[in-house]
């Protein structure tokens, strides 16, 4: 038996923001092996925590202990450690279960070119540079830094000042050795260093004498084709590390589980933004990894679809080949999304791919999820599902947990019409902290939760929202952006109610609320020791909310952030 104890948190700031950085590049610990003359299997014991549950009771007891993947026992004491047991004291630090993001890219993010640096959390140029370093310490001289997507520039500017990149000097100061490419949401702009600018410029790219490169939704532009350039550097090596990289972000944050919402169908062109992918083959480094047993997290997929073809030939291919639930505990295939069909994003009308495609999905029986951002698409597809329920044989749509995604101007009265087809409402907060204002704001949190209709949080990660469900929860409890600028007021939820968004909500839209979300007997050994106690607003005042993580989190049963005895 070995007995080693967690010590106590560092300091917050930027030494957070390094060492933060730092520890989601590091590899995860080694697998478990068990003492000689000891049962091979994980036999582990938390003990002297503070463990929320998350259960109906919203319990809070002092151990935990995990045999296998799953959590045996919860309550108080040893509860039943044997000599074979791994016992751990949290020397009074506070745990959760594994936070669940129920809509997010991670595959995406994991295909990034270059070593992706985030920049999510930084809140000033000097943040920004101190990230980059922190990167390039780890990182082979001459290989790309990246950061593409999860970040805003308002962000490291605070009022009255102007949202801006570092320049190019500022870059070079931070990775002299390196070439940098810092590109804003899906299309840009961008930012590079000296090394940077010379290899787009040899590609024919303009760059600006500050290291600036043009973006915006006008495809091909400088950023786009900056990014063509820089996929066409990667190798399948290169995109497993990519993805083991972003699980390992994610681990250092808490998140244990990811439904990753897909991405738009690539052509392979400079017209291709940050939320495209090639879907024949976007998902060969998420299988080889899962081939090789080093997945460091839970990934649940959705399948983006749009087509334009009323007949709606791929989605009709992809449901006569494809099971829904298929998979295993820690790959799994779940339904279609974050699109059904159609051309655009933005649903102003139900058109007929969009009707098509989402009938074939509810004859089907898969679940279905689709996006809202606007004050009216929101009415268009809920109005659309009612429909196409109501020319169906009994139950519909019923029970097969249809979603809304994002969802910030909803109303009362169409959240009770979604609720009355079964479905669920999933929001976010990063995607407006980063970059929200008053009239940008929402989702309404409070009357949704209010509402009783199932509703989960999620990052909406990586290209226009952050990952970090920290500045996600602080934006739910205080309705302020990333400038400190009120801008949801009314619509708060308390820290408790906020957190549980992120965990026992979030069973329901993975249909696993049976494995995931609480600590209970029986669940996923999943868990998250957090740096700080979220739950003390006195130790941990609102704006501190924005530096928690994850100093050990465990997925299944294995430690795959941080180590009993390094703390």
């Amino acid at each position: 038996m070995s007995v080693e104890r967690i010590s106590t948190p560092g300091a917050a700031g930027r030494a957070a923001l390094r060492g933060l950085a730092l520890a989601a590049a590091a590899a995860a610990a080694p697998a478990f092996a068990q003492p000689d003359g000891c049962p091979d299997v994980r036999d582990l014991l938390l003990t002297n925590g503070v463990v929320h549950t998350m259960d109906q009771a919203d319990s809070i007891v002092a151990s935990v202990r995990i045999v296998g993947d799953r959590f045996a026992a919860v309550g108080d004491g040893p509860l039943g450690a044997t000599d074979c047991t791994e016992i751990v004291d949290l020397g009074g630090r506070t745990a959760v279960p594994g936070l669940i993001d129920n809509h997010n890219h991670i595959v995406l993010l994991g295909l990034r070119p270059g070593h992706d640096t985030r920049l999510e959390s930084a809140a000033s140029i000097e943040d920004v540079l101190d990230l980059i370093a922190a990167r390039a310490a780890g990182v082979p001289e001459g290989e790309w830094l990246t950061a593409i997507g999860g970040f805003d520039p308002a962000q490291f500017v605070p009022p009255p000042g102007e949202p801006r990149f570092p320049t190019l000097a500022e870059l070079d100061s931070a990775a002299p050795r390196h070439p940098v490419y810092l590109q804003m949401s899906f299309a840009g702009p961008g930012a590079t260093n000296s090394l940077g600018k010379r290899f787009f410029e040899e590609a024919g790219i303009g760059v600006g004498d500050d290291g600036s490169i043009a973006g915006g939704f006008q495809m091909p532009n400088a950023a786009t084709r900056a990014l063509f350039e820089l996929r066409g550097l990667q190798s399948l090596e290169d995109q497993k590390r990519g993805t083991l990289d972003a699980m390992r972000y994610a681990a250092s944050l808490g998140l244990t589980t990811h439904f990753d919402q897909g991405g738009f169908p690539a052509t392979g062109t400079a017209s291709d933004g940050a939320a495209h992918f090639d879907r024949y083959r976007a998902y060969d480094a998420l299988l080889a990894l899962h081939r090789e047993g080093r997945l460091l997290n839970r990934i649940r997929l959705n399948f983006l679809h749009m087509e334009t073809d009323p007949a709606t030939p791929e989605l009709a291919a992809r449901l006569a080949n494809v099971f829904p639930d298929f998979g295993d505990d820690m790959l799994k295939i779940v339904g279609i999304g974050e699109f059904t069909a159609g051309a655009s994003p933005i649903i102003t009308e139900p058109g007929e791919a969009w009707v098509n495609g989402t009938r074939r999905v509810a004859e089907a029986g898969w679940r279905n999820e689709n996006h809202s951002l606007t004050q009216e698409d929101f009415k268009v597809i809920i109005d659309g599902w009612a429909r196409i329920d109501a020319e169906l044989d009994p139950p519909g749509i019923r029970g097969q947990r249809w979603v809304l995604a994002h969802a910030p101007f909803i109303t009362q009265e169409y959240t009770e019409k979604l609720a009355a087809l079964g479905g669920g409402v999933s929001v976010l907060g990063g995607w407006r902290y980063i970059s929200g204002t008053e009239q940008a704001n929402g989702p309404p949190f409070r009357m949704l939760l209010d509402s009783g209709i199932p509703l989960g949080m999620s990052s909406d990660g990586m290209q226009i929202s952050p990952m970090n469900p920290w500045l996600g929860l602080y934006y739910v409890v205080t309705g302020r952006n990333a400038r400190g600028e009120p801008i949801n007021e009314g619509q708060t939820l308390t820290r408790d109610e906020a957190i549980r968004l992120y965990t026992a909500a979030n069973g329901w839209f993975l249909n696993e609320e049976d494995l995931l979300g609480t600590i209970e007997p029986g669940k996923y050994a999943d868990l998250a020791v957090l740096s700080a106690d979220y739950f003390d607003e006195d130790a941990v005042p609102d704006e501190a909310l924005k530096r928690l993580h994850s100093v050990l989190t465990i997925v299944g049963g294995d430690i795959v952030h941080g180590s009993a005895g390094s703390l």
